[in-house]
This record gives structure tokens, C-alpha cells and sequence, in this order.
């Protein structure tokens, strides 16, 4: 809701990317309480109950999940996991394992056999990229992408963030694996937030904001990366068949079907025919997480309509109940329901379980030798932590020089430059271009030991540049809302 002044707690703001993958925080009411967003479980749960093991383990697990740095912390657990297990005594284990083939098989009409490591990559990430669709489709709806001026500085700096990057790496490696200029590009939000959560008043809630709106850019970036650069083989069939479930789609909204397994049924068969098009087919994923509807259906129930006091005041049955239910669930938009009810799922079980097939390799001198002297590993390497670090600084400057956009309240060019290091941090997103652009087995390695390295780096020169800024003391401020 707006405030009288037209401004809004910077809170309301920052919990836009909450579940891409980082958390969603409480928010504020019109006065200035916090919002019982996250109230606690009720005690007729098992996680409520006083239960020995609820309250020892149950509870304080629960509340660690709800914390900015929650997912980067898995993402960081599956990682050094994935590298310790591949190179014990039983890495063929490791590698067996993600090797596994899984058969999918409807009659002679379907058949599908794959890895586990690819229905990880190819059908969980799906998944996440869906609920980077939605937050994209709040962001262009209700936040920050939706007041030009207001987004125009983060996706300078976002754009900045993706030219140099990918311009380093294409220098070092134009007579080579240049396929792989994509892989510096991207920003990986949870180490992000997880990072600058830490860093606690050292960083004004002004750059927050500035780094999850520079995150959503780099997103959309990526994403239009993946679908228009590594995609090999099309099949118009496949790709027509595709195009006509999304109509379906979008027919089902204007006839204002709101059955959610009804989108899940034909969500599950437009992956299969993006998939077998031969476009990635996370790419499906956020083409539905944009049809999404981000507006509430009914932003407040009418008094002479009023089944939620109804079934409250005790006059209960299973049809009021059933239509008292729909009235509240529907004073909140899909996107944002369903982005919560998936943000535990991709932030807590995919994202690591991706990290764990994929962070896996072999650690020798041999290897790093090899990767010290390979341009593809000083290409990620320079990219990430060089590139970001002045393409996002560099843009930024230019767009606050320019007149385009102001500095963020509160902050300076030391938190700027800060945060453009910390960008470089590019784990998720680099893994799985990486993934794409190549298929030779030296060319993956190399990349992901550069992602590894720089990501490394990127944290601790950003972490030192924003630990020498000054704390921040006044942090309850608004930022505009747009009109």
C-alpha cells in the first residue's frame, strides 16, 4: 500500500527479490508496524507444538531459512561438498551418481532419457528460472523497472556489468573457445545478498535496493543470452507447438481461469515442446513466470460479499470456507504467492542440488596448472573480477555525470565500487552457460575452476572495499514510489 507521503519503507522495495533466492523481509503497514508477513506456526503443527525436537530443531531451523544469507550459505555447503566428494576415494560415486540415466516413457507417444545431472539442469532449473520470471513480472508491474528513472541507474550499471565482462573474455580468447563470452556475465544473487547482509550498516539500504534491481537487469540479460545465443538445432515444429500452448495460455487468463493445476498441466507440456525445439528449456520456465498475473484479482473484498467474516463470526461450512478461502487468496497476485510458496524449493533444494552436480571437479596440480595457463580460465577469471568491477562502476558514473539518475541516498562511490566487485561474484548463472557453451570436458573444467577462483576473489575485494566505508546510522528512510 502507498503511504500518504507517496513514499514507501525502502523494505517494501528490497523484498523483491526475495525468492531469486535470497528471502523475502517483513514488511511495513500504512502505521509504520511491521507487518505480520511471517507470524509464527500455529501450535497445532508439528512445528509448532512443544514438541522437544520442534522446538530444538524444527524452529531453529526455520528461522535460519529466513535469513538474507540463508541461501547463499547452502549454495556455499553443496559447493565445497561437490569439490570434496569428487576428489575423495569415492568420487566415481559423485560421478556415477549425477550420470545416472532416468527414463520417462508415456507409451510409444513419449520417451525421455537423460542424466540425472541434465534433469537437474534442464528440468529443475526450469523451475528456478520460472520464479526468476515472476520476480521480473512484479519488478515490470510494481517495483523498481517500473518507474524508468527509478530503474535507469541499476540497469545502466547492470548493462555496464555485462558488456566488459564479456568483452575481456572474448579479447582472451578470439582465436579459442570464444563461445564462452557468456559466461562472465552474470551476477549470482544469493552469494550477493548473502555477502552484503554481512557487511550489515556498512551498506545503505538505498544499495540494496541498487544491487537487487542490478540483479533483476543482469537476470533478464542472461536470459535473453541463453535463448538467443545457445540455442543449436531448432525444430519450428516443436517451436510452433510451443508457441501454441503459451496461446493457450494466455486464453485460459482471459477466460479467467484461475485453477492453478489447470497452468501446471499445460506448463509441464510447453517445457516438453520447448525442450525438444531445441531452445533451453529454462527458457520455458521464464516465458510462464511472465504470464504470470502480478496484480491481485481482488485487492479488497466487498461488505455485502463478505464470506470471510462469515466463516470468522462461526457460521463455518465447507462452501463458505471454500470461497472465504478464494477471497483471501486472491487480495494477493499469483506471481507473489506462488514465487513464495517455490522460493524454499529453488532456494533451499534446487539451487544447491545444482551446485552439488555441477561444482564437482577434479582438483589436481595437474589440473590447476593447466587452468593457470588456459585463456578460458583468465578469461572468466579477468571478466568477473575485472570486468564487473569497472563495467558497473564505469556505468554508474557515467549515468549520475550524465544527469540520467541521481547517487542512491546515503551512499558514495566507495559503496559503488564495493558492489561492483562483489558482481563478479558469478556462480549459479556462469555454471550453467558453462554447461552450454561448452562440450568439451578440459574447456568445462577450466571454466568452472575460473568461476571458482574469481568468485573467491570478487567477495574478498568487495567485502574489503565496503568494510572500509562508513557505518551507516540512519537507515529508516523511503524511497520514491512510482506514480
Amino acid at each position: 500500500m502507498k503511504e500518504s507521503s507517496g513514499r514507501r519503507p525502502v523494505d517494501q522495495v528490497r523484498r523483491r527479490a526475495g525468492s531469486v533466492p535470497g528471502v523475502i523481509p517483513p514488511q511495513t503497514t500504512d502505521n509504520g508496524q511491521m507487518a505480520n508477513d511471517h507470524p509464527q506456526p500455529s501450535p497445532f503443527t508439528w512445528i509448532g507444538s512443544d514438541r522437544t525436537l520442534a522446538r530444538r530443531v524444527g524452529r531453529p531451523v526455520r528461522e535460519f531459512l529466513a535469513i538474507e544469507a540463508a541461501g547463499g550459505v547452502l549454495l556455499i555447503l553443496a559447493t565445497i561438498v561437490a569439490l570434496v566428494w569428487a576428489n575423495s576415494p569415492w568420487s566415481g560415486v559423485y560421478h556415477d551418481l549425477f550420470q545416472t540415466r532416468i527414463n520417462f516413457q508415456i507409451g510409444t507417444i513419449l520417451r525421455l532419457d537423460l542424466p540425472f545431472e541434465a534433469w537437474i539442469n534442464d528440468a529443475l532449473m526450469a523451475l528456478f528460472f520460472f520464479v526468476v520470471g515472476l520476480e521480473i513480472k512484479r519488478e515490470l508491474v510494481s517495483g523498481e523497472l517500473k518507474d524508468p528513472r527509478a530503474a535507469a541507474l541499476p540497469a545502466m550499471a547492470a548493462l555496464g556489468g555485462m558488456i566488459f565482462p564479456a568483452v575481456i573474455y572474448f579479447g582472451l580468447n578470439a582465436s579459442g573457445a570464444s563461445h564462452g563470452w557468456g559466461i562472465p556475465m552474470a551476477t549470482d544473487i544469493a552469494f550477493a545478498v548473502g555477502i552484503v547482509s554481512l557487511l550489515g550498516s556498512r551498506v545503505p539500504g538505498t544499495m540494496k535496493v541498487f544491487l537487487l534491481t542490478l540483479a533483476i537487469v543482469d537476470d533478464i540479460g542472461a536470459i535473453v543470452v541463453i535463448a538467443v545465443f545457445y540455442t543449436d538445432g531448432l525444430s519450428l515444429g516443436w517451436l510452433a507447438i510451443a508457441a501454441g500452448l503459451v496461446i493457450v495460455v494466455v486464453t485460459m487468463k482471459a477466460a479467467r481461469i484461475w485453477f492453478i493445476p489447470a497452468y501446471i498441466f499445460v506448463g509441464i507440456f510447453v517445457w516438453l515442446a520447448v525442450f525438444e525445439s531445441g531452445v533451453h528449456a529454462t527458457i520455458a520456465g521464464v516465458v510462464l513466470g511472465l504470464l504470470t498475473p502480478a496484480h491481485p484479482l481482488k485487492p479488497e473484498v466487498p461488505e455485502d460479499q463478505d464470506f470471510v467474516s462469515q466463516v470468522m463470526g462461526g457460521r463455518a461450512s465447507a462452501p463458505l470456507v471454500r470461497r472465504a478461502s478464494f477471497d483471501l487468496n486472491e487480495q494477493v497476485s499469483v506471481a507473489e504467492r506462488l514465487a513464495e510458496f517455490l522460493h524454499p524449493f529453488t532456494s533451499f533444494i534446487i539451487i544447491p542440488l545444482f551446485a552439488l552436480s555441477n561444482a564437482g571437479i577434479e582438483i589436481s596440480r595437474d589440473s590447476l596448472s593447466a587452468a593457470a595457463s588456459s585463456d578460458i580460465t583468465l578469461g572468466v577469471v579477468a571478466g568477473l573480477v575485472v570486468g564487473k568491477l569497472v563495467g558497473i562502476s564505469l556505468f554508474t558514473w557515467i549515468g549520475v555525470r550524465s544527469g540520467m539518475s541521481e547517487m542512491p541516498r546515503g551512499a558514495n562511490w566507495t559503496h559503488v565500487i564495493g558492489l561492483a566487485a562483489i558482481g563478479g561474484v558469478g556462480f549459479t548463472v556462469s555454471l550453467f552457460i558453462t554447461g552450454l557453451a561448452f562440450d568439451n570436458p578440459v574447456f568445462t573444467d577450466d571454466a568452472k575452476i575460473g568461476i571458482i577462483v574469481a568468485s573467491v576473489v570478487a567477495a574478498l575485494v568487495g567485502s574489503l572495499i565496503l568494510a572500509r566505508a562508513k557505518e551507516v546510522t540512519e537507515v529508516d528512510f523511503e524511497v520514491p514510489t512510482p506514480n
